[in-house]
């Protein structure tokens, strides 16, 4: 038995370096523009999904889905988010596609994840995912404004839809699809 026991252990060490020889001597490819496998796929969301719902206080949002909240939100979204997650004139932009995993493209496919799990990746961003933490240049206000906005964006008041031009209004709605961090298991 301890013969036995002592083989699983050496098996387990032999694995580990020679996972760990293999992804520091450039064996694994980090390239943006290339399918994963999808082992690699499945494990990674499954742990942006469980790191988030495990880190994510469990909080209310405090802003009401008014007019002058979801304006704002639009502003701070089409400032600071817009160029990767798109426009209602652009919701399906060769930019996003860049990435992988892919940006979401809100004004494609709407998030339907919870508000409190949205602030979270907001705030502190994805790692290795090109999503980063606003936490540094947006306040609790201003990114409640952008979870706020994000959660209506599928019925914004004309208000909010002007924000983004006159083409705004002509756009077809999104579709809820895929959520903002793109669960795959689900």
């Amino acid at each position: 038995m301890r013969g036995f026991l002592l083989g699983i252990l050496f098996t387990i060490i032999v694995g580990g370096v020679a996972g760990y020889w293999i992804a520091t001597h450039g064996y694994v490819s980090f390239q943006a523009d290339q399918q994963p496998s999808a082992t690699e796929a499945k494990v990674a969301m499954a742990a942006v999904d469980a790191s988030t719902e495990r880190r994510a206080p469990d909080t209310k949002n405090p802003l009401p889905a008014v007019e002058e909240n979801l304006v704002a939100g639009a502003k701070l979204y089409l400032d600071h988010c817009a160029g990767c997650h798109g426009v209602p004139s652009n919701p399906d932009s060769t930019f996003a596609r860049s990435f992988y995993p892919p940006v979401p493209e809100f004004f494609k496919d709407a998030p339907d994840m919870p508000e409190n799990e949205n602030f979270y990746i907001i705030q502190h961003g994805i790692r290795w995912t090109g999503m980063p933490a606003w936490n540094a240049t947006l306040n609790s206000a201003q990114i409640w404004q952008v979870v706020t906005f994000l959660s209506n964006i599928e019925k914004l008041p004309p208000a909010a839809q002007a924000v983004f031009g006159p083409q705004a209004a002509a756009a077809p709605p999104p579709t809820k699809k895929m959520p903002m961090n793109m669960r795959m298991d689900r």
